[in-house]
């Protein structure tokens, strides 16, 4: 407390802030943490308008989907500034969203409060597994190689997604896929898109992919493409989402469904777990905030605050939360504590009021977004040995079969299967490897139930 002319006055609200997330310690401020949260917010917002177009093909209410996604990142983000006090923002993440829609639901058929019963039992385990320590285990089983090769394969996932809801790419009878037709109104239109966003990205303007978004939105009504068709705001709208998951079917998946709950439970599982890790590395690095020994400090907090994002993303009513690696931005313009990430879960709170209108944007427009998130997310490739086979093609395997099979568990099953054959015949197994045997054992078996059914 200070004391000025006999008058005790509480602590200033910068002072707080200081203390409470060690700004000086970390050498930022106030302004700077400002900054970097709205830039953070700026470059990840896309998925205000992206997610909804994605799990709204699920059949999911698209304007629900708008606030879910809103009210998710927000409390995921906030959580994350205060518990784990780093510069690291949260959103329903890219790729899990697609599996979510296309292969759970379109593919195998699960109806979407069940998937999102999926969802939150997925957040359960991910969380019981941090109280046990036994996420180490599973970070240790999976070779560094494998981490690239799924964030690649995921890359191409979407950027295929992309392409195909633009029309650029088409099925063909006699080559699986082949060029769309690039007069049609929706191709001509995400082309545009595409353009604008790659140049906009290219001149470092933070807020690039949205622009994008907004700006194709709006040519696509000036030329008549999109038709308007405003409906009475209601915020409300979370309603159609929020609580609707079902738990009691989640235990029901079987059949036709494959090994269903196991196979679904694994990629929201795994593939979270590889978005953070890969997500904590690059953005710890880049902020300076890994250890001498290489560790990243507050892991397990970190961890925490995943796992309870995911359950709260569920019970609003979109697809897993994870890290998102745009935190990098917020990062590079100043961003060092969990202010930062405070100030980014700010604004997508407010942004709920804007939510609803999301289903006036057509699928040509979020087009460009998914592809080029599509491109960015191939980088970690280029941490693979492409020259050494034993590394390269369990990496390729992986990366190829994500989006050739509409499934990242059938990437994830090919490389770590072959990973672990090659181990094999090259005598390199170790005890320390059981995991890795168990995890590919179970793939293989996977495999040989679904010929049979």
């Amino acid at each position: 407390m200070a004391v000025e002319d006999g008058v005790v006055n509480a602590p200033s609200m910068s002072g707080r802030l200081e203390r409470r997330f060690e700004l000086a310690a970390r050498g930022t401020n106030v302004r700077r943490e400002i900054l970097a949260g709205v830039t953070t917010f700026l470059t990840m917002a896309y998925i205000i308008l992206v997610n909804p177009a994605i799990l709204g093909q699920a059949g999911m209410p698209v304007a629900a989907v708008a606030a879910a996604t809103c009210l998710a990142a927000g409390l995921a983000s906030i959580l994350m500034g205060l518990v784990a006090n780093t510069p690291l923002a949260l959103a329903p993440g890219m790729g899990l969203n697609a599996y979510f829609s296309f292969t759970v639901v379109q593919g195998m058929g699960v109806p979407w409060p069940i998937a999102l019963g999926c969802v939150f039992v997925s957040g359960v385990v991910f969380l019981l597994l941090t109280f046990a320590g036994v996420r180490q285990l599973i970070i240790a089983a999976i070779p560094q190689h494998l981490f690239a090769a799924v964030a690649g394969g995921i890359g191409l996932f979407i950027g295929f997604i992309g392409l195909r809801n633009a029309g650029i790419v088409t099925s063909s009878p006699a080559t699986a896929v082949t060029l769309g037709d690039l007069h049609a109104p929706a191709a001509a239109l995400a082309l545009f898109g595409l353009v604008l966003v790659a140049a906009l990205t290219v001149w470092r303007v933070r807020a690039a992919i949205l622009i994008g978004i907004v700006a194709t939105t709006v040519a696509g009504w000036a030329v008549g493409i999109v038709h308007v068709a405003p409906q009475p705001y209601d915020l409300a709208a979370i309603g159609q989402t929020a609580f609707h998951l079902d738990l009691a079917g989640v235990l029901g998946l079987s059949g036709s469904h494959g090994l269903g709950l196991f196979e679904i439970l694994f990629v929201f599982l795994f593939v979270d777990l590889f978005d953070n890790i890969g997500t904590l590395v690059g953005v710890t690095r880049r902020a300076g905030l890994i250890d001498a020994d290489g560790r990243i400090p507050r892991l397990n907090r970190i961890l925490f605050a995943d796992s309870i994002a995911t359950i709260l993303g569920s019970l609003a009513g979109t697809s897993t939360v994870t890290s998102y690696v745009e935190s990098a931005a917020g990062v590079q313009a100043g961003g060092r504590t969990g202010l930062t990430a405070v100030v980014t879960g700010g604004l997508f709170l407010l942004a709920m009021l804007a939510a609803p209108y999301a289903q006036l944007v057509p699928l040509a427009a979020t087009a460009p977004a998914l592809i080029l998130v599509g491109g960015l997310m191939m980088a970690p490739l280029a941490d693979v040995a492409w020259d050494e086979p034993d590394v390269a093609i369990p990496a390729f395997l992986t990366v190829a079969m994500i989006p050739l099979t509409f499934s990242i568990a059938n990437g994830l099953a090919f490389g770590l299967t072959a990973h672990a054959v090659l181990r094999l015949v090259r005598g390199r197994i170790t005890p320390a490897d059981w995991l890795l045997l168990v995890l590919a054992a179970l793939f293989v078996a996977r495999f040989a139930w679904l010929s049979m059914g």
